[in-house]
């Protein structure tokens, strides 16, 4: 469900359908301007509505985003839609995506899109083994089959360099969205997000995690990102987001039963019972000693740091090696520090 890579062909040719930059962005400035100064965002997701935006959909019935003069629309995703040139065309305000990579990659190819939130501050992306043949650290991959998304390929890569390993010590092959080559024995571990209950069912009590943070690359998930033009002429309207996320985020943790009564009151595709076993561990990934200490969204420069030389180590920027101030931006963080380590 993750999109790790980005291509800037499509991005263009996406721009040129919606109609180009400068149009599209006026636009957005006008809806920001609305009378009694409310503002309509439009939060594009990077895959189908889940459970990475129960936060929104809270503030959204609790009425934080109403106390904040905004009108949010959740725009899904999908594995036609890109989100990221969506966004930096001006049809949505914002944008959350699965992964922090995306934004890097984005930037490098040409894309001024900046990530301002980091709404979970680990990433859930994990390596699942079996107790008859566990993989609890990196080095238990040498010699073994490990199943990945053609998209992850990277992760797997990053992995393996970062903690010495030769790429030739493992075979790497493809999967889809299930577990079934665990299950069959044809991969010694599969890969997906730890929140996705209903996925990891099937594997029961045997299953052993290996989390890529972990296992030391320590990327963002949930990120929430915007453009260049967004930031300069719109931060008002991104920080009273924020401040409304943040309240909804908070709830969540707080009242998890009742969050899950209004994500699938408001998205009934979902299922319930699959959705309490999950916002437990959702929050977990969402608050922590780190916000705590900074509050919900929290990012720092050194994690980001890290992020951009692992992927230019393994040579992943189509264009120039972004800096940490290309890929993001800490003032809508420092605009809302106090509301933000309220709910921290």
């Amino acid at each position: 469900m993750s999109h790790f890579m980005m291509n800037r062909r499509r991005f263009m040719s996406n721009v040129a359908t919606v109609g180009g930059l400068a149009a599209a962005q006026t636009l957005i400035g006008v809806r920001a301007g609305l009378a009694q100064d409310v503002a309509q965002v439009k939060m594009q997701l990077g895959w189908l509505v889940s459970n990475g935006v129960i936060g929104e959909v809270v503030a959204q019935k609790k009425g934080f985003f109403k106390e904040q003069g905004v009108e949010l629309e959740i725009v899904p995703g999908g594995p036609n839609v890109d989100g990221v040139a969506g966004v930096a065309a001006g049809q949505s305000t914002l944008g959350q995506i699965s992964s922090s990579p995306s934004v890097m990659l984005a930037r490098s190819a040409g894309i001024p899109v900046k990530a301002f939130i980091a709404g979970f501050q680990k990433h859930p992306f994990t390596y699942f083994s079996l107790k008859k043949a566990p993989i609890r650290e990196p080095k238990d991959m040498i010699g073994k089959t490990i199943a990945t998304q053609p998209t992850a390929f990277i992760l797997l890569r990053a992995l393996l360099a970062k903690n010495g390993i030769a790429e030739d010590q493992v075979k790497m092959v493809n999967m889809g969205s299930d577990m079934n080559q665990l299950l069959t024995g044809q991969a010694d571990a599969v890969t997906g997000w730890v929140t996705n209950t209903n996925a990891l069912s099937v594997l029961g009590d045997d299953r052993v995690d290996m989390m890529l943070w972990d296992a030391g690359l320590q990327l963002y998930a949930n990120v929430y990102y915007t453009t260049d033009e967004q930031l300069d002429k719109h931060a008002d309207v991104l920080v009273r987001f924020t401040t409304a996320a943040a309240k909804g985020w908070g709830y969540v943790r707080d009242h998890p039963e009742e969050a899950v009564d209004m994500l699938v009151e408001t998205y009934p595709n979902l299922d319930k019972a699959s959705e309490l076993k999950a916002v437990g561990p959702i929050a977990k990934f969402s608050f922590g000693d780190t916000t705590k200490q900074f509050g919900w969204g929290a990012m720092n420069r050194e994690n980001w740091a890290a992020q951009i030389k692992a992927y230019a180590d393994l040579k992943q920027f189509t264009g120039t090696v972004p800096t940490v101030d290309d890929v993001t931006s800490f003032a809508i963080l420092d605009a809302t520090a106090d509301i933000r380590k309220q709910v921290g």
